[in-house]
């Protein structure tokens, strides 16, 4: 009954350690392709584009949803159905290859870690250019007036706000509704990603703003408690992130990035600013490259602490069913 619920988790981070899946076969590419189609029919009035922005998510669900559906329901009878004979293992065995392939595209840990120190390493070698075109992975602000601190601490913030968002909270909602939570936000985080902007989609995007808001609100705070709990592990200093996470949290525009940054900044001891937004953290030491380095660490150690969490969490939560 454990290893029902423990297996899954390592196969699938046993694969994403070999990178993503072809661009062909990732449900989050074909998420980004449908959420294209959507927004092609688009009205053109404010008031019309908010009630359409709102069936985008009605009509694209079923498309994340179905599928998941179909796989949690044909494992979890293959594995009722094996308790009845000699092949329970087996079938074990087969479920959780099958549930930890589907689960592997809905969080990206290795992928986020080698987007901080593909930055890192371009600074490293004084190549300034190259660590601007490298940000391109992790933030999708203008980086080229970008100077070598900001676009450290563009790296950093990146970094800590998608352990939130590409790990925490698709872990999180996996741990509570299984393969179908992890998709439903994997969808709506895509949405809020491409859409979810002030300007050309002010209005069209603004239920997937608020969605993800809302999704993220519970997943965003569990990633700061975890970057400040964690703190002596990457070289942070705990009662520091404690501090700045309570002081500067809400800075940021979005109620949710704000909480996972600003325990990173007090953690690693520096400032995190976007000029013209906000300014996190006091600077107690200088941005330099080795504090992606800590980031990256910080990542590696707090995503293999959700995987951690969840599969107790589902053990937990199976044992209570099953009594």
């Amino acid at each position: 009954m454990i290893a029902e619920q423990i297996l899954p988790l390592l196969i699938a981070i046993g694969l994403d350690r070999l990178g993503e899946p072809p661009a062909a076969w990732h449900p989050v590419v074909w998420y980004g392709r449908l959420i294209k189609r959507l927004e092609r029919a688009a009205p053109q009035s404010p008031d019309a584009q908010l009630v359409y922005g709102a069936a985008m998510l009605l009509l694209a669900s079923p498309f994340a949803l179905a599928p998941t559906l179909v796989v949690q329901y044909l494992t979890g009878q293959l594995r009722r159905h094996s308790t009845q004979h000699t092949l329970s293992w087996y079938a074990v065995l087969g479920t959780s290859v099958i549930e930890g392939a589907c689960l592997k595209p809905f969080f990206a840990l290795h992928m986020l870690i080698e987007a901080g120190r593909a930055v890192r390493l371009a600074l490293e070698y004084n190549d300034l250019p190259a660590a601007r075109e490298a940000l391109a992975s992790l933030v999708s602000r203008e980086r080229a007036q970008l100077s070598e601190e900001l676009a450290i601490a563009a790296a950093v913030e990146s970094l800590a706000e998608n352990l939130s968002d590409s790990i925490v909270a698709p872990l999180f909602y996996y741990t509570l509704f299984g393969l179908p939570g992890a998709a439903l936000y994997r969808l709506y985080n895509t949405f809020d990603s491409m859409i979810g902007y002030h300007g050309r989609y002010e209005y069209l995007g603004k239920a997937a703003a608020r969605l993800d808001d809302l999704l993220n609100l519970v997943p965003a705070r569990l990633t700061a408690l975890l970057i400040i709990a964690l703190a002596p592990l990457y070289g942070g200093n705990q009662p520091n992130a404690w501090k700045i996470w309570r002081r500067d949290a809400r800075q940021t525009e979005s109620p949710n990035a704000g909480h996972p940054m600003a325990a990173a900044a007090g953690a690693l001891g520096v400032q995190l600013e976007k000029i013209g937004h906000y300014q996190l953290g006091d600077a107690i030491y200088q941005l330099t490259p080795q504090h992606i380095q800590q980031a990256e660490r910080m990542v590696q150690f707090i995503g293999l602490s959700a995987i951690s969490i969840s599969a107790i969490g589902k053990t937990l939560w199976h044992i209570r069913r099953s009594r």
